[in-house]
């Protein structure tokens, strides 16, 4: 074999060279016989098999000079330069052709010495037959025939299938070498082709399919490394990394391919980021800016790499949203550790809301590729806003504590500069509001803090929000009531005030300024600020309010409710108010009743001559009411009902609590001493003038009725003794003059017509003439 090759590798030299060597080895050979011997016939002495060159040397150098030899030696040396200048180059331009060569001779050289191997080992066995059975000539002959099929082996031409097969492995370590990815897979598919074809067909044997598949199955695996390597790589980025990915996916390797382009936008990501150091001085919105943009834009741009290479595969779709989900999670923790955190812990809502709505911007800008994440980061955020939401209104109930401690309780309009503008109820012109220095401060801190919540409503916060403020609003009315004198409000009303110290509002316009502070608040200023803000969620684009026009059903329930929650807290200190100034009218500083039976039960028998007049406790509480109604007349200015339902509330308080003493009904129904007619007619005298005097102003249709049952509950009282109240009682003209006579007395008007009265009175519609409307009810 070796001088086989030997020989064909001699014989396949350059044509030209070997003759000009022959010319300059034969200098003995006379011209005129070199020109007319062909060439083959020169070369014949080269092409035997015992050509020895040192001899052949020898015997041509010994005719020479010295000076023919040195020039021949230089010229072997050129010679061989150039001989292996041209075998570089012939190699180089046919590198395909010499390593299929060199292939399809080693695999030759491997399938012969098999095949030897085989025959041999038949050869061996044929043999041992023989000799066991003795039969000598059937060896011979399976020698002979041996050999004859080596022959017949070496000399049968490979099919094309063949050829196809011993050149595949080389062409793909070709392509492979050479990174042509899109011919690797070409040529990887059409082997599997091939392989199919051949094994329903059966044109190769098991040996030969199974060497193709295995030869395919490892081409594909380095195909596959050697595009993970590649998307690996830092430097890859963009159409390169997609065609990684394509090209694996096409491999049947999608999920690797899947994962190594998300991995690969992770560490690009990761990269970009660090570049980003937060410090304890940097602005938070400024650092939830720049990681926003780093963030969702490698987000996006991973979605959009996904969604060119898998398409809407829903397998690579649930991937894809884990994966962003998780950097998303990661985003929100860093956010939340440098920007939110301080916010939150030191109050600051405006600073935590502006963080959020960057975050949740650029967020947003995602759902056009169909992946919405602001669910994410809503959650993950909500703790600490509400942290900073709940630190923001301790802080204004704090600083509205700490200003009620020095108000005077004088109402003023709002400094200059401050969020105080109130509407009138009354026009439509802006009017500025009275309120205390408190008032005012806790008004403008709610303003700002709207303000500040607006972003946050998207994180469905309103509801928590409302809440949170009534809890604060509630605290200050807490204040107002602990401003009263001599409030007697139980603790577990006052929850939340604590034991915060407060001013005393000593006078009537004083605490009439607490009602006047809290109404004005509960009823515009709050509600209005609350108006803005549902306002500002509409122009945010909320859906659910962009299909309703009405501005009824733009309300939210749960602002209603809350509306609702504020005017509980008004009708508290409301209530203490009334509860305090009728407990003043009743009882002396002693502790003495102004209000008993006994008055009314001594009158009879007593030797004072009787001078006509409604009860002293009643005409103070008249002068009260007046009084109030002057100081309120200039505090409720365009508020006058809330004064009106403010003074009917302080007569209700009496006369219920008249309505509601056992001990004085005990005392005039059963004793000591049965009620007189002097006692009867001066009980409804007092009755009467409650009438006339709250009739239209200070009585409401309910405590009328109730009124008119007290007065036929003493006359009932009167009549369970024997006596007849209408032989012993005036008529009701004489009740209505001296009642009348007493209200124009102490107003200092003249005295009111019979049936005068407001006609906007909740009691227009009820006659003066309660007197026969008691007694028609009774049967005298």
């Amino acid at each position: 074999m070796a001088s086989a090759k030997s020989s064909r590798s001699r014989a396949s030299g350059p044509a030209g060279l070997v003759s000009t060597g022959i010319q300059h080895l034969g200098g003995t050979i006379p011209a005129s016989q070199e020109s007319g011997v062909p060439l083959s016939d020169k070369l014949k002495i080269f092409k035997t098999d015992n050509f020895d060159p040192e001899a052949y040397m020898q015997s041509k150098c010994q005719s020479m000079n010295e000076k023919e030899i040195r020039h021949m030696c230089a010229y072997l040396q050129d010679l061989k330069k150039a001989s292996a200048e041209e075998m570089r180059k012939s190699v180089y331009a046919n590198y395909a052709a010499f390593i299929k060569t060199s292939k399809e001779i080693s695999d030759l050289e491997g399938e012969l010495l098999s095949i030897r191997n085989l025959l041999s080992s038949q050869a061996a066995l044929i043999h041992n037959l023989a000799e066991g059975v003795h039969v000598d000539s059937l060896s011979d002959d399976s020698e002979n025939s041996m050999e004859d099929n080596m022959v017949k082996l070496d000399d049968r031409e490979p099919s094309e299938l063949e050829k196809w097969l011993r050149e595949f492995a080389d062409i793909l370590d070709v392509l492979l070498a050479e990174r042509r990815v899109e011919e690797a897979l070409d040529a990887l598919d059409e082997a599997e082709r091939v392989a199919l074809e051949a094994k329903e067909s059966h044109t190769l044997n098991t040996t030969q399919l199974l060497s193709l598949q295995n030869s395919i199955t490892e081409h594909r695996q380095k195909l596959a490394d050697q595009l993970a390597e590649a998307a690996c790589q830092s430097s890859t980025r963009g159409v390169e990394l997609r065609a990684a990915a394509s090209a694996l996916k096409r491999l049947g390797d999608g999920h690797r391919a899947h994962c190594l382009l998300l991995n690969a936008h992770y560490r690009r990501l990761q990269y970009n980021m660090q570049t980003i150091h937060p410090t304890s001085t940097s602005y938070g919105g400024a650092y939830t800016a720049t990681l926003s943009q780093q963030v969702f834009s490698a987000i996006a741009q991973a979605v959009n790499d996904s969604l060119e290479v898998f398409g809407d595969d829903s397998a690579y779709a649930s991937e894809l949203v884990t994966w962003s989900t998780k950097q998303t999670e990661d985003f929100a923790h860093l956010v939340k550790r440098h920007a939110l955190a301080s916010s939150a812990a030191a109050g600051g809502l405006r600073a935590a809301a502006e963080c959020v709505q960057i975050a949740i911007g650029h967020c947003s800008l995602l759902e056009v590729r169909g992946l919405s994440l602001c669910s994410v980061l809503l959650k993950l955020f909500r703790p600490s806003v509400e942290q900073a939401l709940n630190a923001n209104l301790k802080r204004i109930e704090e600083s509205t504590a700490a200003l009620a401690a020095a108000d005077d309780w004088v109402l003023i309009q709002a400094p200059y500069g401050t969020r105080a503008a109130g509407r009138s109820s009354n026009t439509a012109a802006f009017v500025q509001p009275r309120l205390s220095s408190s008032a005012h401060r806790f008004n403008s801190m709610v303003q700002d803090f709207f303000e500040d919540v607006g972003p946050l409503l998207s994180m469905q916060l309103g509801g928590s929000t409302l809440d949170g403020l009534h809890k604060v609003f509630n605290s200050y009315v807490n204040l107002l009531i602990n401003a009263l004198p001599g409030s007697m409000e139980d603790e577990e009303n006052l929850e939340g005030s604590g034991n915060k110290i407060v001013r005393l509002a000593e006078t009537e316009a004083q605490q009439l300024a607490l009602l006047a502070n809290v109404s004005l608040l509960a009823e515009e200023l709050l509600p209005r600020a609350a108006t803005k803000l549902i306002s500002l969620y509409q122009a945010s684009g909320a859906d659910d309010y962009r299909k309703k026009t009405s501005d009824r059903h733009n309300r939210l329930p749960e602002q209603r409710e809350w509306k609702r929650k504020l005017q509980r807290s008004v009708d508290r200190l409301r209530d203490s108010f009334c509860r305090q100034h009728a407990l003043d009218l009743i009882f002396s500083e002693d502790g003495e009743t102004h209000l008993s039976a006994e008055m009314y039960l001594s009158m009879d028998g007593s030797p004072d001559e009787i001078e006509w007049s409604p009860s002293l406790m009643f005409q103070e509480l008249y002068e009260k009411l007046n009084r109030m109604a002057i100081i309120a007349s200039d505090m409720f200015t365009g508020r006058e009902r809330f004064s009106t339902l403010l003074m009917m509330r302080l007569t209700e308080t009496v006369i219920l609590w008249l309505s509601e003493d056992q001990t004085f009904w005990e005392d005039i129904e059963e004793g000591p001493r049965p009620l007189g007619p002097i006692g009867l007619q001066q009980f409804l005298l007092d009755m009467q003038f409650v009438i006339l005097f709250g009739q239209g102003r200070y009585l409401s249709r309910h405590v009328y009725q109730v009124v008119l049952e007290i007065m036929k509950r003493a006359m009932d009282a009167f009549a369970a003794t024997g006596g007849d109240p209408n032989r012993v009682l005036p008529d009701e003209d004489w009740f209505i003059e001296s009642a009348q006579e007493s209200i124009g007395r102490i107003s200092g008007n003249s005295r009111m017509g019979n049936g005068e009265r407001e006609l906007n009175s909740p009691t227009a519609s009820v006659s003066a003439k309660s007197m026969s409307s008691v007694r028609s009810h009774g049967s005298y």
